[in-house]
């Protein structure tokens, strides 16, 4: 059993990715190709957002929105600890602070009851993240974010798919980043991202820094990166749009599956009923975390930790706050667990992971196989 399934995905693909790959080949322009453009068309128009622009990575994708925004040296950005380093990482990098408010424990998401306070003059940007695939409560951070002036980068680089009141991930906010490294929801082969913006001027200046700040060839109108997606990975990522509704549809019947299962037995991240999820992971809460955790490696079963260490407590970080700053954090960081979840794990292996959990933390199973097969 594979925790992230790519083999079997491609297989289903095969016509549709190795055609994309092919015409790369033919037409051979591996830098800004014409896959570029028609990915950026098709990813706007998918979520809404008036411009899509394709980066190198995730974390390119927030380093060029933070450096669109201007913010640099002495400028902070409010975020949560709870998440992958590159959300503080691409921060630190332009000599910014980032400013940690703790999680909300029943979605792990940014807490924007606790965002507020820690406004200061130097407050340049909120900068929540889309855990596991599902948007934090971006309407009451935007209402933040708008009594102080304030720009919202939503880090989406786990939920492009996903939906928040009805709207997609990536277009909840002034912008939004994604990631579309292999093992994301809609993933390439390699790394790859996008950035979602409505507003003109930031689109413009986003192109620009992608592209080491040229308004046209060596014209260089500002500061940028190297920060272009390769034309391959643009025709990966086109080929695996053609069924990526359908994905999402078999993420959500899986996860649905294994909430029957675990309702009232295991702790569970909490779904929001007015978001939709693209299930980046499916995470239990559980006490015995690291006990439970052996026993499913012992019967083969992967999971995954997201994410055992805070970033305020990473090495790097540590002395940008104190160590009870989040103390929720703190504590999902010792309980949280991924489980195998993906469009193309077959019914028995979702049996499998579920009684084998469940088994685990002394809890019964249903009394029968089509009890579970029935599930799914």
């Amino acid at each position: 059993m594979d925790f992230v399934d790519l083999k079997s995905q491609y297989q289903a693909l095969r016509t549709h990715i190795d055609s994309r790959i092919q015409a790369v080949l033919d037409h051979g322009q591996y830098i800004m190709g014409p896959e570029v453009g028609q990915l950026e068309q098709r990813l706007a128009a998918y979520t809404g957002a008036r411009h899509c622009i394709t980066v190198s990575s995730g974390t390119e994708a927030l380093l060029i929105s933070l450096m669109a925004l201007g913010i640099g040296r002495g400028d902070e950005v409010i975020t949560t600890p709870f998440s992958f380093i590159a959300t503080a990482e691409a921060i630190v990098l332009l000599g910014a602070t980032p400013v940690f408010a703790d999680i909300d424990r029943a979605t792990c998401n940014l807490d924007p009851a606790l965002v507020e306070e820690r406004i200061t003059s130097r407050t340049r940007a909120i900068m929540p993240v889309s855990l596991y695939g599902q948007p934090a409560d971006m309407d009451a951070i935007n209402a933040i974010a708008f009594r102080h002036g304030l720009h919202v980068i939503e880090d989406a680089a786990q939920s492009f798919g996903a939906t928040y009141q009805g709207k997609h991930s990536c277009n909840l906010s002034h912008i939004g980043c994604t990631s579309f490294f292999p093992s994301k929801p809609l993933g390439c082969y390699g790394d790859g991202g996008a950035i979602f913006t409505s507003d003109d001027a930031l689109a413009t200046a986003m192109r620009e820094i992608r592209v080491h700040g040229q308004s046209r060839r060596y014209v260089h109108t500002r500061v940028g990166v190297g920060g272009r997606m390769d034309t391959l990975q643009c025709a990966i990522v086109l080929a695996k749009m053609e069924c990526f509704d359908w994905e999402l549809a078999r993420r959500a019947h899986i996860a649905a599956t294994y909430d029957a299962l675990f309702s009232g037995k295991i702790g569970l991240v909490t779904r929001m009923r007015e978001r939709t999820s693209a299930l980046a992971q499916y995470t239990v809460v559980l006490e015995e975390r690291d006990r439970i955790q052996a026993v499913l490696h012992a019967a083969g079963i992967p999971t995954a930790v997201h994410y055992p260490v805070p970033m305020h407590m990473q090495p790097a970080y540590a002395h940008l706050c104190q160590p009870d700053d989040a103390p929720v954090a703190m504590a999902m960081a010792g309980k949280v667990l991924s489980l195998p979840l993906g469009p193309y794990m077959d019914p028995g292996s979702v049996q499998e992971v579920g009684e084998t959990l469940l088994r685990a933390v002394g809890e019964s199973v249903p009394g029968s196989d089509e009890q579970i097969m029935a599930l799914l």
